[in-house]
């Protein structure tokens, strides 16, 4: 039956005087891309350790949301303890020298005045008392800088966000600078890496579209990298519905990469019967069909449309349902 149809198409019928018409005119269209993105955090900042030792202490795991300046982990370096320690004896034994010095000027003040201790002797206490509490205010300040570096210990999330990553586990020995956990924050955005065939087609604020979770999303082409990598163009979409609870996720893009003319129908001056499809086109005072193949359905502003890829051309007459 459809290679019956195929062969003596176009059919012939009876036009109808009142039926509406639209002749067949080439319209610019754009040619779409299809590439995957991949959806990242805009901020990704490592929480690092500021000294070297053992976690002590590990509140975070990946998939955590943290605030800036949470506690994540905390590192413990032992010598710093005996080094307070070591300096706290130091100090109390430097204290009691003092308390032995002030109490031999006071004697020395009162015995000054009698002649029996000299001015030379008088000043050479006061000398040692000044000494001695600058040794103890220099000590202090050592302990004071051990104390801080003691702190440094502990380990705060760098910014608001979700944990991304953990690459360490209670009682590593970790060095100072070695990363505890990687915060990503900032909110999402979309990541592209487009043949750079496409290159010259990619320009700055076009709408892309987003197909995430069965859904459609229009975004725009925010910034294209200057650098090519392995081949492909780097490029970031904003778009603002890129809810999702995975990171580094693989979404489906179309992206504008040209433009050319087609031939596009009302969708609905298409019928389709037994799998052909048949377009009602006037040439004179009557109506044929004629047998077209067209392209899936195409939404534009002003309604649905199909691309007729062969049958017709441009100047047809085509009747409208």
């Amino acid at each position: 039956m459809r290679l019956l149809l195929l062969a003596v198409a176009p059919l012939l019928f009876a036009g109808e005087a009142d039926a509406v018409t639209m002749k067949l005119e080439p319209v610019i269209i754009t040619e779409w891309k299809a590439v995957y993105g991949t959806i990242e955090a805009r901020n990704t900042v490592p929480a690092r350790a500021r000294i070297g030792g053992t976690v002590a202490d590990l509140r975070a795991t990946e998939g955590d949301v943290v605030k800036a300046g949470q506690k994540i982990a905390t590192v413990e370096d032992e010598k710093l303890a005996f080094q307070i320690a070591a300096l706290d004896a130091q100090i109390g034994a430097l204290r009691s020298q003092l308390t032995a010095a002030q109490a031999d000027l006071i004697r020395g003040e009162s015995l000054v005045s009698r002649g029996i201790v000299t001015q030379q002797k008088l000043d050479e206490l006061r000398s040692q008392t000044g000494v001695l509490q600058n040794q103890i205010s220099a000590m202090e300040a050592q302990r004071s800088v051990v104390v801080r570096q003691q702190s440094e210990g502990e380990v705060d999330a760098p910014s608001d966000g979700k944990i991304l990553t953990v690459p360490i586990t209670r009682g590593a020995v970790i060095m100072a600078g070695e990363t505890v956990a990687i915060v990503g924050g900032g909110g999402l955005f979309l990541r592209l890496a487009v043949p750079e065939r496409h290159a010259g087609a990619l320009k700055q604020g076009a709408d892309i579209r987003v197909s995430l979770d069965g859904r459609q999303t229009i975004g725009k082409l925010a910034k294209i990298y200057p650098q090519i990598e392995n081949g492909r163009v780097i490029a970031d979409v904003e778009a603002g519905a890129l809810d999702t609870t995975f990171v580094n996720a693989r979404v489906l893009v179309q992206l504008p990469v040209g433009e050319r003319q087609a031939l596009l129908v009302p969708a609905s001056a298409i019928a389709t019967h037994d799998g052909v499809d048949f377009v009602s086109v006037n040439e004179g005072a009557a109506t044929l069909q004629r047998v077209v193949i067209a392209s899936e359905v195409i939404n534009r502003p002003d309604g649905n449309y199909r691309e007729v890829l062969t049958g017709l051309a441009a100047g047809d007459e085509i009747v409208l349902p």
